[in-house]
């Protein structure tokens, strides 16, 4: 049986989804889009020759619609997961799942009463080989529990409208999913301290961060931003644990000896550092999704996010340790 698709918002990660389905992944054909800018649409539409709708809902509705791709703008997620729930269609929804933590739950709530899963959010670190290795070692139990993460999450620059709270929304978010994940622990608090700023940012954004966020049992994790480092795209994940401390691998480089230097290139794209973990994200849900369900990370989780950002933005904002307050996991989605 082949899945067929509506993609919901066709910038630069919906086409690139939609490229993905139509030319990479298996079982999936993409028949209707939509788009706000109706040239992008129709761009979007001549690459895997789909027809162009003129509204989410109307996607959502379509009778050969079977499952729903939301990549539209962040404060549109939430109608358009919303309404594929009522619709009881399976949805994959691009990070965010909303823009605050509010709508998440409303959609956690809308989900559980729907009583099926069919949410899954764009986490795709979850499939990154490196993070797999680090939950295959940790659940192992043979390193003893984790104590604490050191993590960075370095970008070589950002344009000027880039501001001090996309540091959480825009970039430390996918730590805040895929950590706790790693742990399988909620958090409990989060704070923000500045450190002297790069003379290569702008005055509305302080530039490096550090973030710490404590979970449950007090793991203590201390994360980097530094979205101005200008030497590449650097992502690093050590996790410190009873018995041994555990580190992600670096994307794989050759090293080159030449005119008496040794070097070993480093990544600067995130497109490129992350592609099979995409690739395999979305033949994921592919597959779940052709069952009538949902895999990978769910709106719980994205609830979770919600949460852990919106006491970062507000650390950031008052210099204090902020709660995190999520209250124990319905059964729903153990």
């Amino acid at each position: 049986m082949e899945l067929k698709v509506g993609v919901i918002g066709t910038g630069a990660i919906g086409k690139e989804h939609i490229t993905r389905l139509t030319n990479k992944l298996s079982g999936a054909k993409v028949v209707a889009v939509t788009d706000v800018n109706e040239g992008s649409a129709k761009e979007a539409a001549a690459l895997c020759g789909a027809r162009v709708e003129k509204s989410d809902k109307d996607v959502i509705n379509a009778s050969d619609v079977d499952a729903v791709i939301v990549t539209s703008w962040g404060p549109a997620h939430a109608a358009s997961v919303l309404a594929a729930i009522e619709a009881g269609k399976p949805v994959f929804c691009e990070k965010p799942l909303a823009t605050t933590a509010a709508d998440c739950k409303k959609i956690v709530d809308a989900e559980i009463a729907r009583g099926k899963k069919l949410v899954q959010v764009g986490y795709m670190r979850r499939y990154d080989k490196g993070y797999l290795q680090l939950k295959e070692i940790l659940d192992s139990g043979k390193v003893g529990a984790p104590l604490m993460i050191h993590c960075t999450h370095r970008n070589p620059s950002v344009d000027a409208s880039y501001i001090t709270s996309m540091a959480v929304s825009d970039t430390a978010v996918h730590e805040i999913d895929v950590l706790h994940w790693l742990t399988g622990e909620q958090y409990k608090s989060a704070q923000v301290l500045f450190p002297k700023s790069t003379s290569l940012t702008h005055s509305k954004l302080k530039d490096p961060q550090i973030m710490i966020l404590t979970t449950e049992s007090g793991i203590v994790i201390n994360l980097e931003v530094f979205v101005n480092c200008q030497f590449g795209y650097d992502i690093q994940c050590e996790v410190v644990c009873e018995k041994a401390s555990i580190k992600m691998p670096d994307p794989l480089f050759p090293s080159i000896k030449m005119d008496a230097e040794y070097s070993t290139a480093i990544e600067t794209s995130w497109k490129r550092r992350f592609i099979d973990a995409y690739d395999v994200e979305l033949q994921d849900w592919i597959n779940a999704a052709k069952a009538g369900g949902a895999a990978g990370p769910t709106a719980w989780d994205g609830y979770l996010v919600g949460l852990g950002s919106d006491a970062l933005v507000k650390a950031q904002e008052t210099g204090k340790v902020e709660p995190v307050n999520a209250g124990p996991c319905p059964s729903f989605y153990r």
